[in-house]
């Protein structure tokens, strides 16, 4: 992708692994509309502790493994393209967090 260089929008989204959109894992749903809509990259980071809105513990040092471990999908993108598609993830989004900020890339490169 020439000229991708320069600022853009960083995107977090954070939810957890035990999220689901029509039977599938949320994170695999949202990284394939990304990649459909011909964003740049995602990445999808698997956290070993966490606790979100509910103030509820998890982490991967239980007896038995947690399987609600939080998740974060990073995406860097021109903030237009990521404003478009917000509410597309609102739709099949029932919880988590968005967060935006901005970044400046100054390598991208396959």
């Amino acid at each position: 992708m020439p000229g991708f260089a320069g600022e853009k929008t960083l995107m977090r989204i954070f939810i957890s692994e035990a999220d689901r959109h029509q039977g599938q894992p949320l994170y695999k749903v949202l990284l394939e509309m990304l990649q459909s809509q011909g964003f740049a990259g995602a990445t999808v980071l698997k956290g070993v502790a966490g606790f979100g809105a509910g103030s509820v513990m998890h982490t991967d040092q239980l007896l038995r493994l947690s399987t609600e471990l939080p998740m974060v999908i990073e995406v860097v993108e021109n903030e237009e393209k990521i404003q478009q598609i917000i509410p597309q993830f609102d739709k099949i989004m029932l919880g988590g967090m968005i967060t935006l900020e901005k970044a400046r890339v100054i390598r991208y490169k396959s």
